[in-house]
């Protein structure tokens, strides 16, 4: 039986806050929840991406992630903000995927301890690879995004929430739930290794990498409403 309530004679829009759509699609309301997901799409989808490093995995992550945020959509409070309460949702799907699929568990705050004790550079797990200048502006995003791959776990997350997404000191250290020293320590780290091989054109290309498409959103937002018309487990209070 599904617990997506009757649509509203007034239809959420756009423009409401994240705290009104919120209360709606505890309400029930289906459609406001979609809005949710198109506005902070994007933002989820890298986070999940700079943990898994695969667009597919990241895709099931999300999808999954909305599902459980559908449910708990109850006890999110005004205080805080949306967006990081998705991405913690977001960030814990993707690591347990991650552990999942390894043999080892490297918690992401011991990750950057594992990685100095080895004293290996996260450079040599490619060593044939030596950027070039590009000139193309696509040719330098595909390098930009290769590289964040190749950060050590501890660095990548916190890259890209920071540098790609724009997320504050503070906001960053809410999702990943570190503190805002450790951010700044791992964000300037992380800058170091990517300018170490990267031309002058990094900041150039960084609002573009992991572009999400369109359509990506559309599969995303339609896939999540398909599988919350079949689920039975309304939202808590």
């Amino acid at each position: 039986m599904s617990h997506i309530a009757p649509t509203p004679s007034s239809p959420p829009s756009p423009q409401d806050s994240d705290a009104g759509l919120a209360a709606r699609a505890a309400g029930g309301d289906a459609q406001a929840f979609a809005l949710i997901m198109r506005r902070h799409n994007q933002l989820l989808f890298r986070t999940a991406r700079s943990i898994l490093r695969s667009d597919d995995e990241a895709e099931e992550a999300l999808q999954e992630a909305y599902l459980r945020a559908w449910r708990a959509i109850g006890s999110f409070r005004e205080e805080a903000r949306l967006s990081t309460w998705l991405a913690r949702i977001v960030i814990n799907e993707a690591l347990a995927r991650l552990r999942r699929r390894s043999a080892q568990v490297i918690p992401l705050d011991t990750a950057i301890d594992a990685a100095a004790d080895t004293g290996a550079s996260w450079e040599e797990a490619d060593p044939d690879l030596q950027p070039e200048r590009i000139a193309m502006r696509q040719e330098i995003r595909n390098l930009i995004e290769h590289r964040i791959d190749r950060l050590p776990e501890a660095y990548r997350t916190v890259f890209v929430l920071r540098a790609v997404e724009e997320m504050s000191v503070s906001e960053t250290a809410e999702a990943l739930q570190l503190n805002e020293a450790t951010v700044r320590t791992r964000f300037l780290r992380a800058r170091g290794m990517l300018r170490e091989h990267l031309s002058r054109d990094i900041d150039v290309a960084l609002g573009d990498a992991f572009s999400f498409a369109g359509a990506r959103c559309d599969r995303i937002v339609a896939g999540v409403l398909a599988r919350l018309s079949e689920d039975a487990q309304p939202p808590r209070d």
